[in-house]
């Protein structure tokens, strides 16, 4: 089993970025699909889940209106696209899968909001 993240990177305040997850998980749709983060010295908070069909998006508050979550089942992916974001929003983003009592993670992509 193995999640894999990309997409984070260094980006200016205002910015956008969109991180993508691939899932070798089966089967992928199965799978409630969340983004948290984790900020130095922080706790890991949720960003955004997704439930296994798309059907349902919930946010946490830290991104809520800026961030969209999405995912295509058929590539085994779930996406987080982020905009305006600010230098609060620096972080490692990690992906989780979540189905009955099956939980796993991604090692996470470092996002830096930097001038």
């Amino acid at each position: 089993v193995q999640l894999v993240e990309s997409g984070g990177g260094l980006v200016q305040p205002g910015g956008s970025l969109r991180l993508s997850c691939v899932g070798s998980i089966f089967p992928f749709s199965s799978y409630a699909m969340s983004w948290y983060r984790q900020a130095p010295g922080k706790e890991r908070e949720l960003v955004a889940s997704i439930s296994g069909a798309g059907g349902r998006t919930d946010y946490g508050d830290s991104m809520k209106g800026r961030s969209t979550i999405s995912r295509d089942n058929a590539k085994n992916t779930v996406y987080l696209q982020m905009n305006n974001l600010e230098p609060e929003d620096t972080a490692v983003y990690y992906c989780q899968a979540l189905w009955q009592q099956l939980t796993y993670w991604g090692q996470g992509t470092q996002v830096t909001v930097s001038s």
